[in-house]
């Protein structure tokens, strides 16, 4: 059986990546924002239901114990902030199971920063810029929409009031599966990733915030303008139909966020996916006290894609998964 050893990209576009990651620390130290690295194994994993943990199992001072390969960089970076690091930035490892395609890979580059005392509109400024001055050309012009906003106007529903009945028949349609045991936020899901990403960021940059309460994740939560009711105080970035960044409001209260670890591992076994080990060494950071403040994670692969002009992450990955 022939084995291809090659690169997936080629040694010109590495030296392209080279020159983009350039651009991100030069974006970062202009602004006062401090370069960390977070370690890639924890002992706690993402509880997240929408997200596939990998672990292992080394050996350590204490025995031998499971370790999980971090989705994110987050909960350490927290520690961090918690420790009293000031703005933070990384340029971390991150690996999600069964993640490849055009947009996608197991193991890939997620650029992640915290600014302490920033308002979610704050970090969306920053976000945007950070985008073009990566680019080093203008995406158009940036466009704030929300995410109940685009339902209606594309779907003709509401997210947070329709039946769930009507939500899963426009899933069927749409997604061509069977969606009579979806829940809400699945019908959501395929709705918002089939029939209106593809159309956002196209001749501009678009930023969706407020989304249901349910897929606040780590963020904190507010109240809708139009009826009171509660949703995430988190946004999205999408360029050419690609989501780029997803930023939150960072959820800082320690209670809050143990009821969240334990609620999405009732949610992961309710869907058959299993529990992952919730990550109490951030609890305690939490405790300490962490400031009050924003994040945001961007896919940096996606973004060098897109900056690049090709057609998949692989193309700007020295070794993607299949050739790793």
């Amino acid at each position: 059986m022939e084995h291809d050893w090659r690169p997936t990209a080629s040694i010109e576009t590495l030296r392209e990546r080279a020159r983009l990651l350039a651009r991100v620390r030069t974006f970062f130290a202009e602004r006062d924002v401090l370069e960390v690295e977070t370690p890639v194994l924890g002992h706690g994993g993402s509880t997240d239901p929408h997200l596939a943990s990998l672990s292992l199992e080394a050996s350590t001072p204490a025995g031998r114990e499971r370790l999980w390969l971090q989705t994110s960089p987050e909960f350490h970076m927290k520690r961090l902030l918690a420790a009293g690091s000031g703005p933070i930035f990384q340029l971390a490892r991150s690996f999600r199971d069964g993640e490849v395609g055009r947009h996608h890979n197991l193991e890939f580059t997620m650029l992640e920063w915290y600014r302490p005392g920033f308002t979610l509109s704050a970090l969306i400024d920053e976000t945007q810029a950070l985008i073009r001055h990566v680019l080093g050309r203008d995406p158009g012009p940036c466009r704030q929409r929300r995410y109940r906003e685009l339902f209606r106007d594309a779907l003709d529903l509401d997210p947070f009031t329709s039946p769930l009945a009507a939500l899963r028949a426009r899933a069927e349609t749409v997604g061509k599966l069977s969606m009579r045991d979806a829940d809400r936020d699945g019908c959501l899901d395929l709705l918002m990733s089939l029939a209106i990403e593809p159309e956002l960021g196209q001749g501009g940059v678009d930023v969706v915030v407020d989304y249901p309460a349910s897929q606040a994740a780590l963020a904190r939560k507010h109240r809708d303008p139009e009826d009171g009711m509660a949703v995430a105080a988190r946004f999205e970035v999408y360029w050419q139909g690609v989501e780029l960044a997803n930023g939150y409001d960072e959820l800082t209260d320690i209670e809050e966020q143990a009821a969240r670890f334990v609620e999405d591992n009732r949610e992961r076994q309710r869907l058959g996916c299993g529990e992952v080990d919730a990550d109490i060494r951030l609890l305690a950071a939490l405790e300490a006290g962490m400031p009050s403040g924003s994040g945001v994670a961007l896919g940096l692969d996606r973004l060098i894609q897109l900056a690049l002009g090709k057609t998949s992450v692989a193309e700007v990955m020295a070794f993607a998964t299949p050739r790793c």
